[in-house]
């Protein structure tokens, strides 16, 4: 049995699928691992560190993946024809798990099955007690959620904690996190050890108690009656429009106040929710810092500039920095390379040291996109060939989130 990992090769991915720990854990499962030389350099990892740990480093993207049963990545590969980050070097047959987006690029699905790749999306895991161990939108949010915070305090020209001084009292910063996801959760909970005033919103109620044990005050309007705000898996759901003019009101009158506004909703595969808009942004201080987490899909606020930091006409920052986790590559790494590994288990007989793989197992069947060339997951499927939704076996948890990442639903707010 063979593992490959790729190098990432996408703009702002610093990343890697595997590193010298897991890769341990890979051999004595009786797999040879074969890393592209340079993959581990963004993430501080040398390819001498995965020499050491039994890998062998590979020149050159094709001599890595040839003969490879199982490619571990984190990016989805470019189009076929995209040169060194395609499909072309991926054996026929071969698995293929990494973040692949699905509904944001169903082509890239297609592709993996007419070159009779099978699939695993990890962002698609069931949200079951089982799968918390691989979940990688909660590990690489959790890093999102703090390094959305850290680059907030780096841009605002004042001190987070309230500080008394001979020359007098500086006042505690004021931060408004917008989504009590895993993201927002992390966010409150940085800028509290930092010293700020937190305050946050959204739209699920059960959010309220999580919020204000973290020593953050909750921010809500009331929803319409009998609705928790939540999809059945814990996710944010789309509100009502009435719900939505009575909260964009509510938030207009309190975020004029605050001095670092974090937002953090998602909806995979399509354009970013708008939560802060141009009259919301013109009633805040010069010098307040908004820090846009879904920059990458389009922004949560209506200023925001993909990939740069824009400062407004009245003087408010707008970090619209793309893929956060990756700014923190070392340990995003690890924890996404762990994740990988404790999928990769499920399909491995581990004693008897061969790819055995139960396809009725509900994590697998969650995550597989295609097998035996066709596009095999229900929710990617035409509607007349969807079968019924299963009932859920286990509770889903309560760290509901997102990312990167997913579903249909919020996941960061």
């Amino acid at each position: 049995m063979k593992i490959a990992i790729a190098k990432e090769r996408r703009p702002h991915e610093r990343r890697v699928a595997a590193t010298p720990d897991t890769i341990k854990r890979y051999l004595q499962w009786g797999f040879d691992v074969a890393v592209e030389s340079g993959a581990g350099e963004a993430a501080s990892i040398s390819d001498a560190a995965y020499v050491e740990a039994g890998a062998t480093v590979g020149a050159t993207r094709a001599e890595v993946f040839a003969g490879a049963d199982i490619v571990l990545k984190v990016q989805r590969p470019l189009a076929q024809d995209s040169g060194d980050d395609g499909l072309s070097d991926i054996p026929d047959g071969a698995f293929l798990i990494g973040l692949h987006n699905p509904y944001g690029d169903r082509d890239g699905v297609d592709a993996y099955a007419a070159r009779n790749i099978t699939a695993f999306s990890m962002e698609m895991l069931p949200r079951i007690s089982r799968a918390q161990s691989m979940d990688v939108l909660s590990s690489q949010s959790n890093l999102t959620g703090y390094k959305a915070v850290i680059d907030g305090a780096a841009n605002y020209g004042k001190a987070m904690p309230m500080l008394m001084t001979a020359a007098g009292r500086i006042n505690p910063a004021k931060v408004f996190v917008m989504g009590a996801g895993v993201a927002g959760l992390q966010a409150i909970a940085t800028a509290r050890r930092l010293g700020a005033i937190v305050s946050a919103t959204d739209v699920r109620a059960a959010s309220k108690e999580e919020v204000q044990s973290l020593g953050a005050t909750f921010i809500m309007v009331e929803a319409d009656e009998g609705d928790t705000g939540q999809t059945a898996g814990g996710y944010a759901k789309e509100m009502s429009d009435d719900y939505k003019r009575r909260q964009a009101e509510l938030i207009a009158e309190h975020i004029k106040d605050q001095d670092i506004v974090i937002t953090t909703a998602l909806i995979p595969g399509r354009p970013a929710p708008t939560l802060v808009n141009d009259d919301m942004i013109a009633s805040m201080r010069s010098g307040s810092v908004i820090v846009d987490i879904a920059a990458e899909q389009g922004g949560n606020v209506t200023q925001t500039k993909p990939g740069e930091i824009a400062v407004t006409a009245n003087g408010v920052k707008i970090l619209g920095e793309f893929n956060l986790p990756s700014r923190l590559a070392t340990d995003a790494s690890a924890l996404y390379s762990r994740n990988v590994m404790n999928f990769v288990e499920l399909l491995v007989d581990t004693e008897g040291k061969k790819i055995d793989i139960d396809w009725e197992d509900e994590i697998i069947k969650g995550t597989c996109l295609t097998r035996d060339g066709k596009v095999v997951h229900p929710a990617l499927l035409p509607e007349e060939e969807k079968a019924p939704e299963p009932v859920a076996t286990e509770d889903a948890g309560s760290d509901s989130d997102s990312a990167s990442e997913t579903d249909s639903t919020e996941k960061g707010a």
